[in-house]
């Protein structure tokens, strides 16, 4: 718990100092980069990230308010909304993501030998899966590892 707790806090640090966003914001922004057409409906996207759809929609809100996202009846199922990534929560996750993605190289696997790096790589999967199997959340329909797709 100590490295979740203390890599979640430099992460939205690292963010909210380099680039005006939350990690919550970053969360969201990098779930919506990888659905199709940066659309998703908003039940999918909280199990996507993990979150409980509350959450979610009081966080939707504020980041509609900032124009980052736009909330709009689903097109798949009239009583669903969906959330649909902005031309301005485009941009603004594409100048965070490769900052933050340096960022977390050099704190997280700077001091990991190649090997360290792939034996974690393939424990990381191998628990991600076993959480998927085992935890109550449904498997995501968004998959964030997959590459970006653009309509």
């Amino acid at each position: 718990m100590r490295v979740y707790h203390r890599l979640e806090y430099e992460m939205n640090r690292q963010l909210q100092s380099d680039c005006g966003m939350s990690l919550a914001d970053y969360t969201v922004l990098n779930a919506l980069t990888n659905a199709p057409r940066e659309r998703a409906q908003v039940n999918a996207l909280a199990t996507t990230i993990g979150w409980e759809r509350s959450r979610l929609s009081h966080h939707l809100q504020r980041m509609s308010r900032r124009g980052l996202v736009e909330r709009l009846e689903s097109e798949g199922d009239r009583r669903a909304t969906d959330v649909v990534l902005t031309g301005r929560g485009r941009r603004e996750f594409e100048a965070a993501a490769p900052l933050h993605a340096a960022w977390v190289k050099a704190l997280f696997f700077t001091d990991l030998t190649a090997a360290q790096d792939e034996a974690l790589a393939e424990i990381l999967g191998t628990a991600y899966e076993s959480i998927l199997r085992h935890g109550t959340l449904p498997r995501p329909d968004i998959d964030e590892d997959r590459p970006r797709q653009r309509s």
